[in-house]
């Protein structure tokens, strides 16, 4: 099993649309970015790639690249998913926390989920979505901007292929220890 962490973070201003988790959430402040600066989903993705050892969102989707302009992180996190598909990973599952002052999150957390586990072509019960808020403090808390934060475990499809031993002295298979 391996493990990885993501965290993002965006400016919040006025006339662009708030996406996170891929929902498109009613408010009058937008996330700033290249893409559609989907806070949420760019943690994910960092953990995911951190995981796999394969760097980080900007080395995959610059943002010095016109193609990801505007581009929706949906899209980008079904292409992480392919790239550790490729690379004969599965995900475990994936917990995340959003922290925002405003606007509340509980009642988009739902869908939120639901994208995620779509783009990646897993359960939705591997997929876990918190939000806070940080009671009025730091830049969160003044409503400057949002930030995410998500954790991850993957496993290589060769670690999940170890059949499991018939006996009791051996552990799934092992011929090692004599447990």
């Amino acid at each position: 099993m391996r493990v990885g962490m993501g965290y993002d973070v965006h400016k919040l201003v006025e006339g662009r649309k708030l996406i996170i988790g891929g929902v498109e959430i009613p408010h009058s402040l937008g996330l700033l970015g290249h893409s559609d600066a989907d806070v949420l989903l760019h943690a994910i993705m960092d953990a995911l790639l951190g995981a796999a050892a394969l760097g980080d969102i900007g080395k995959h989707f610059p943002d010095t690249d016109q193609a990801y302009e505007g581009i929706s992180s949906i899209k980008l996190l079904e292409e992480v998913g392919q790239l550790l598909e490729k690379e004969n990973y599965v995900i475990d599952n994936i917990d995340a926390t959003i922290i925002a002052q405003k606007p509340k999150m509980r009642p988009h957390i739902e869908k939120m989920e639901e994208n995620i586990a779509q783009a990646l072509k897993i359960d939705v019960s591997q997929v876990n979505v918190k939000a806070t808020t940080e009671e009025g403090l730091g830049f969160t808390g003044s409503e400057d901007g949002i930030s995410s934060q998500a954790i991850c475990a993957i496993s290589s499809i060769y670690e999940n292929s170890i059949a499991v031993g018939g006996s009791e002295r051996n552990c799934a298979g092992c011929p090692g220890c004599g447990k």
